[in-house]
């Protein structure tokens, strides 16, 4: 029952759902009549249209999106009822008007039927001018778009129309329009704004269009030109054939250069080493048999595809797991075990926020370790690679003094081969290993250049991220490489260099971490070289101790393995002869009869009268050398007022720095003498001597101050020095103590000789914090202020006064 009053435009209509399609009026759809609503919706309009006498059925074709009707719907006519081009049932619709939806009802059939408002669409004569030229634009846009589709019939049919509303519901034909954008044109009930909104749709897919059909054309350009390419390469091969053929020559460049590319083209390459190498190799394509270029670009392609551009091995993250690993593989050594802990701890944390790469830079780390020989700076680069689960490749730098050898040779020069930095990564296979640069303070300069300035840029976390190499050319990213670098003396690393690294010592291990060390690691592995079992030969503790404490006296290990292969040597000797049965423990009392007497005997373990301080003017002092802390002799003597000798006579290979404090020392005794009660008398008439033993060893430093004041304070007053005491510190003309470094290998080195009382300057009392407690037990440190203390401290107090002529 399709009602129409004659004095208004409500409207009562079946509903025929369109799913994800929308009719504009003005359009005709065929509809499928198999489908049960588009043929309910059919039947009740042609039920309504006989009981009302109207000749055409009417629906309300309605959008239904996702199960959501529309607002708005468009009236349409059944035109025919028949058979599709398929031979399935159908109906022609037409859509007429846009009707705006109301509430639902009731009429024939198993139809949806709705009221609705039928909308009008008319646009008042004449035209506004703004209106006219907007019809004239989407006529000139719709005309260029059919042209290119070669729709010219349609063409024709678009430019005679005139209606507003009607030119813009024509867009509902568009395929490239979306069901949203349909709908929308649907809603929009000003035919102005409505016309207004499909020009613009038109507009952006005619841009997009330009932007597809732009690609398009390079693209086939790019294939046009790779087909020319190509079939200019065939003929250069066919040429290059020839000109073998002519010269007798079997050797095919062209399927080396081919090679290449293809090499080139299927490995892993950063973009800009990718453009570098394709470069190389159209020079290699282009370079003459006989060239020598050739076999220069192939060396270096070679190269550039060993090197691991974008291998990097993942890290352990386990924290608890990597201190257990440094902790089993080293004794001691807390600092660096705590420096590497703090290290993954924090790139497990940046890595768990997605902060890995920042800048272009990755979290490496540059750590300089700085200690004597044998304390295990290189072996604790195996560790480091072995707790975080990198590879690990050590540089040797001893003795480099090439330039070349860091940064590597031009292309150019006969051998020209990469520097030892990007060699390490290519033997690594890993753009992220630990890289141990042994020995960077035994590197050399000489014509050739500054190895040590060269390593400036490797070794500098804000620039090593672009470094770049003479041989490659190319930038190296070494961010991410962890740089662990080893010396014996702080003092002969640049200051430039040592900027741009952390600097972390170690000051050698206490006896009892050796006493560990030695059973623990050195023990094991001296048995398996010497084929012995581990069962065979036990090595009691009180030897190990007695080893580490009287047969070798040094910061390191080294001298305590050698001495403990050579006891297992004359053990498996012994056996191989007949004259020891194994298994076999070896006590503190077997050494002598193995290995000899002792070597360093403590100066508490000696005889009184045998004793180096057993005469007055005779201290014992503090230093540190190349080999870690050590205990250093003052020898102080007057000459024979009958000799006529007089001033100051110093031996003993030293400095300009320790001889000044020589002479601070004695103007300190000459100008206080009185006060200390010293014959200053004699210093004024007589020579004075100072020598320091081992005469062949370069000294220097201010830290022997003291120890030369205390040695001549016990010459001219006769008092003996304690045998139990050592001292460091440097003296000022007031009798002040000054400030030392070393504080640690100097108090190690006491430990180690015996000493039990440590005089140290005052201002050098927080150092204590970094000597391990173990050794601080056992020694009684005395912090002073003035060298009148040390005196006190130092000196006994004699039975029988010794003439200082003595």
């Amino acid at each position: 029952m399709a009602t129409e009053s004659t004095s208004s435009t409500s409207l009562t209509l079946p509903v025929l759902p369109l799913d994800d399609e929308v009719v504009l009026p003005g359009m005709v759809v065929p509809f499928d009549l198999s489908d049960a609503e588009v043929r309910a919706a059919v039947e009740a309009a042609q039920a309504a249209a006989r009981s009302e006498g109207d000749s055409k059925p009417k629906v309300l074709l309605v959008p239904r999106i996702d199960g959501t009707y529309a607002a708005t719907g468009v009236l349409g006519t059944v035109e025919q009822v028949g058979r599709l081009s398929d031979g399935d049932p159908g109906a022609l619709i037409r859509g007429r008007s846009r009707v705006r939806i109301g509430a639902g009802t009731t009429g024939p059939g198993a139809a949806l039927w709705v009221e609705g408002q039928k909308l009008d669409d008319s646009v008042p004569e004449p035209l506004p001018g703004a209106v006219t030229e907007l019809v004239k634009e989407y006529k000139a846009l719709a005309t260029s778009w059919l042209k290119k589709r070669g729709a010219w019939q349609v063409v024709d049919r678009v430019t005679q129309i005139d209606d507003v509303s009607a030119l813009a519901d024509n867009s509902g034909y568009s395929p490239f329009l979306t069901t949203q954008q349909k709908i929308e044109l649907l809603e929009t009930e000003d035919p102005v704004a409505r016309l207004r909104l499909a020009t613009a749709q038109l507009r952006e897919h005619l841009a997009e269009q330009d932007v597809a059909e732009t690609i398009a054309k390079d693209v086939q350009e790019g294939v046009d030109k790779q087909q020319r390419e190509f079939l200019l390469r065939r003929q250069l091969d066919a040429v290059r054939k020839e000109l073998r053929e002519l010269n007798g020559d079997s050797k095919d460049a062209a399927e080396e250069s081919d090679d290449y590319r293809a090499r080139v083209e299927a490995a892993d390459l950063p973009e800009k080493v990718r453009e570098a190498a394709l470069k190389e190799v159209d020079k290699l394509e282009r370079a003459s048999d006989q060239s020598p270029e050739g076999s220069w670009i192939r060396t270096w392609l070679d190269t550039v595809l060993e090197l691991p551009w974008n291998e990097r091995t993942e890290d352990q993250y386990d924290i608890k797991g990597a201190q257990e690993i440094l902790d089993a593989e080293h004794a001691g050594l807390q600092d660096v075990k705590e420096r590497i802990t703090e290290y993954l701890a924090v790139r497990k944390r940046r890595s768990d926020r997605g902060l890995g790469v920042v800048g272009g830079r990755r979290g490496g780390a540059v750590l300089a370790l700085v200690g004597p020989p044998g304390v295990g700076k290189t072996s604790l680069g195996e560790s480091v690679a072995h707790a975080m689960g990198r590879k690990f490749v050590r540089v040797a730098l001893g003795g480099v003094r090439d330039e070349a050898e860091i940064r590597g040779h031009r292309r150019t020069y006969v051998g020209a081969l990469p520097g030892r930095i990007v060699r390490a990564i290519k033997e690594a296979g890993s753009m992220n290993p630990v890289v141990l640069l042994d020995e960077i303070d035994k590197v050399g300069s000489d014509f050739r250049g500054d190895p040590a300035a060269a390593l400036l840029e490797v070794l500098d976390p804000a620039q090593n991220h672009t470094f770049r190499d003479h041989y490659l050319e190319v930038e190296l990213d070494l961010s991410d490489v962890v740089f662990l670098a080893t010396a014996n003396v702080l003092e002969a690393i640049p200051e430039a260099l040592l900027d741009r690294m952390e600097l972390v010592r170690l000051d050698g291990y206490t006896e009892d971490e050796k006493v560990v060390i030695a059973r623990d690691h050195l023990l094991p592995r001296q048995l398996d070289r010497a084929g012995l079992e581990k069962d065979e030969v036990t090595l009691d503790e009180s030897a190990l101790r007695k080893l580490a404490g009287e047969y070798t006296r040094e910061a390191g290990v080294r001298n305590l393995e050698r001495s403990v292969a050579r006891l297992l040597r004359k053990v498996a000797a012994q056996h191989e002869l007949g004259e020891r049965e194994l298994p076999f423990t070896v006590t503190d009392e077997d050494l002598r009869g193995l290995i000899g007497r002792p070597h360093h005997v403590p100066e508490s373990a000696q005889d009184p009268a045998e004793r180096r301080t057993a005469v007055p003017g005779v201290a014992t002092g503090l230093a540190v050398t190349g080999a870690g802390g050590d205990v250093l002799f003052v020898e102080a003597s007057l000459a024979d007022p009958e000799t006529g000798a007089s001033g100051l006579t110093l031996t003993g290979q030293l400095g300009d720095v320790m001889k000044e404090s020589a002479q601070i020392a004695l103007s300190f005794l000459r100008s206080h003498g009185a006060e200390l009660e010293l014959p200053v008398a004699d210093l004024k008439d007589r020579g004075v001597h100072i020598h320091f033993p081992a005469g062949a060893v370069p000294k220097d430093g201010p830290s022997a101050g003291v120890t030369m004041t205390t040695a001549l304070a016990s010459l001219l007053s006769g008092r003996l020095v304690r045998t139990d005491v050592a001292m460091t510190g440097e003296v000022s003309l007031t009798g002040r103590v000054l400030p030392i470094g070393g504080v640690k290998q100097k108090l190690l080195a006491a430990h180690r000789a015996g000493i039990t009382t440590v005089i140290i300057p005052k201002r050098n009392e927080p150092d204590l914090d970094d000597v391990p407690a173990e050794v601080l037990e056992k020694l009684d440190v005395h912090a002073v202020t003035d060298v009148r203390q040390v005196l006190e401290l130092a000196l006994t107090e004699a039975e029988v006064r010794v003439p200082a002529a003595a």
